[in-house]
């Protein structure tokens, strides 16, 4: 069963903005998160999915969102290219530098990380977006907070 034309447009923009801030937290490029928001929305249209809850939707579409940063990374277009440099005009200098900072954590941490806090997911919805166990993302949420804790006492961005 197809979703129709009206609902597509409804959850595109509800979730939009949810599918660019994952990609681009995961990419750390505007262009290309714009990119994968658009090839989201697309499989969105193609998709004969019926989701049950507005829960399943999200977690749809922040899996395949996911799963689109990935293919772009290992695709040969991207491996070969030299990024021009990210203007990406922020509105909070400081959520900016937040990202900066989780993003020199290792890719599973700062998804798990970016996850929980500013999409606000559960364990358990982490857990069914990222194919892991509830314990394997309770420990990446452990560990990321604890290297993310010591990147920023290590540049003076906290204080213990």
């Amino acid at each position: 069963m197809n979703i129709g034309t009206e609902k597509i447009e409804q959850i595109i923009k509800e979730y939009s903005a949810l599918i660019f801030r994952t990609a681009y937290q995961f990419l750390k490029n505007y262009h290309d998160a714009q990119d994968v928001t658009q090839d989201v929305c697309v499989a969105l249209a193609l998709s004969d999915k019926d989701f049950e809850n507005e829960t399943k939707l999200r977690n749809w579409l922040i899996t395949v969102t996911l799963n689109k940063c990935r293919d772009l990374h290992k695709s040969a277009w991207h491996r070969k290219c030299e990024p021009l440099g990210d203007n990406i005009a922020v509105s909070e200098p400081e959520a900016y530098e937040m990202m900066e900072e989780l993003w020199k954590l290792p890719d599973n941490y700062r998804t798990t990380l970016y996850l929980y806090y500013y999409e606000e997911l559960t364990v358990d919805e982490i857990a069914a977006v990222l194919g892991k166990s509830r314990n394997t993302i309770g420990s990446w949420l452990t560990r990321g907070k604890r290297k993310l804790k010591q990147i920023l006492l290590e540049g003076g961005k906290f204080n213990a």
